[in-house]
């Protein structure tokens, strides 16, 4: 028998190399023994959701070193932001305008408030990864959709893909709307010139970000920045009382003041050495014959405003390869944990806290690798691309959650209207969203990520999708 807690020991004492998430990567930071912390709002000790001593200030401090005007401790992830921030921005049955590559949670938020949603969708790179939002875009959208109440948007993306946030926000302010930034992997952003500047100096109303995925912080820790007055703070906390747990984690606050003083008292040293790190590691592997990583010169102006470096993109299209093949060797002949893999390429997640030991077995690993390649052409990417085109949309979402649904097999889907989220995760990008109709293309393209070895979830257990019973809703 395996228990949970006696693997991740063993997990934490492997020669494993943690190229995933969270951003401490196992550093030993000199933090308390968690048993001996772990407590309840007992007095002297303050309470989350009506903070008015050690906690307040804490969260004051969060707010000075982020460049913040007002921020909330999340305690349940960057999920229960976006909950709380949607919800505050858009009463329930009004319209919003989000980006199709949104995480589940924004998506969970639009069925909970039952909103009309319309979408602007990412551009597609030459790579073959999604790319930014286009302001122009977003521009027409609101023109065409003057309903509007709140702009949602993912920036940087899973892939680092950072959109022109400065533009798009002053397009929605220019249409009276506030933008809300989903900035869960862009918490690095702002503390150093090495990376792309953070929302929040951008002029985006809301940001949240996750301070476990990039930066020394436990899982399920995030922050929530409020910029401006567009949506109401009391709105924000209403609903942060309702998402968050009611009995936040002392251990994940200590853990986030922990972060928030090493950032204030350690971070231009810890920025300058990762920047090195990441500079050299990008040097070396300009020598790779076959396997290619991203860069942002990879990226035309108008695909990806900007790239965040710190998310090591490592592709094989056009390879004998695929990408969870690479992600199984890296892990089974190198001891390297990838935090994902997709069709045609794997992402390495780095933080301030890698050392030195880290990129040098990667690098060593794919010249390697590299060496073992053979060049063959491949539509893997262009597959890549089509998963998250525009699908033709017949019902709001909470009308197809809500629904009486019926499984059918993949074969019998084709030309019904789906009832449950279809999405890989990682990432969590929905591929099929529930009211859309599934289409042939959608079929083959569900079938061939499992060909993939890729993690698609939403499925019934047996393989089949729920999809809405029309007759049944008619004939009720």
């Amino acid at each position: 028998m395996e228990y949970l807690d006696q693997k991740l020991e063993s997990y934490g004492k492997s020669n494993i190399y943690p190229f995933h998430m969270p951003g401490h990567k196992r550093a030993d930071l000199d933090f308390p023994n968690p048993y001996q912390i772990d407590i309840t709002e007992i007095d002297g000790f303050d309470n989350l959701h009506h903070a008015e001593g050690v906690l307040k200030e804490a969260e004051e401090r969060a707010a000075k070193v982020f460049g913040a005007k007002k921020t909330f401790y999340l305690i349940n992830g960057s999920t229960c932001g976006l909950l709380a921030a949607i919800s505050a921005a858009a009463k329930k049955g009004s319209s919003v305008l989000m980006a199709r590559n949104c995480h589940k949670a924004v998506y969970h938020a639009a069925y909970l408030r039952e909103l009309s949603v319309n979408y602007v969708y990412p551009k597609i790179t030459k790579a073959g990864i999604q790319g930014a939002i286009a302001p122009e875009d977003v521009e027409r959208e609101l023109l065409e959709h003057k309903e509007t109440v709140a702009v949602i948007l993912t920036s940087p993306t899973y892939d680092g893909v950072v959109s022109d946030i400065q533009k798009i926000a002053q397009i929605a302010h220019a249409h009276d709307v506030p933008l809300i930034v989903d900035e869960a992997h862009g918490a690095h952003f702002g503390f150093s010139d090495g990376f792309p500047v953070s929302a929040k100096a951008l002029g985006a109303d809301i940001v949240i970000q996750s301070l476990h995925k990039t930066l020394p912080s436990f899982t399920q820790t995030a922050l929530l920045h409020l910029q401006s007055e567009r949506i109401q703070e009391a709105e924000v906390k209403k609903f942060l009382d309702i998402y968050e747990t009611s009995s936040p984690s002392y251990i994940f606050m200590a853990g986030m003041e922990k972060c928030v003083r090493i950032l204030t008292e350690e971070r231009e040293e810890l920025f300058s050495c990762y920047e090195t790190l990441l500079t050299n590691f990008y040097k070396k592997t300009e020598q790779l014959e076959k396997i290619q990583i991203l860069r942002k010169k990879d990226f035309e102006k108008t695909e990806a405003f900007d790239f965040d470096s710190s998310k090591i993109i490592i592709s094989v299209k056009d390879t004998n390869m695929t990408g969870q093949e690479l992600s199984d060797i890296l892990l089974k002949k190198y001891g390297l944990q990838m935090e994902m893999a997709s069709g045609f390429y794997v992402t390495a997640m780095t933080s301030v806290m890698d050392r030195k030991e880290g990129f040098d077995r990667l690098y060593q690993a794919l010249d390697e690798i590299d060496k073992t390649l053979e060049k063959r052409p491949s539509n893997t990417q262009d597959f890549v691309a089509r998963v998250y085109t525009k699908n033709e949309k017949k019902q709001e979402i909470a009308e197809a959650v809500d629904a009486p649904l019926v499984p059918v097999s993949l074969d019998e889907a084709a030309g019904k209207v789906a009832g449950d989220y279809i999405y890989l995760y990682p990432p969590g990008i929905p591929i099929l969203v529930p009211g859309e109709v599934i289409t042939e293309d959608i079929v083959e393209n569900v079938k061939h990520c499992g060909k993939l070895g890729l993690n698609v979830q939403g499925m019934v257990d047996d393989g089949r999708i729920n999809v809405v019973n029309f007759s049944i809703l008619y004939y009720n």
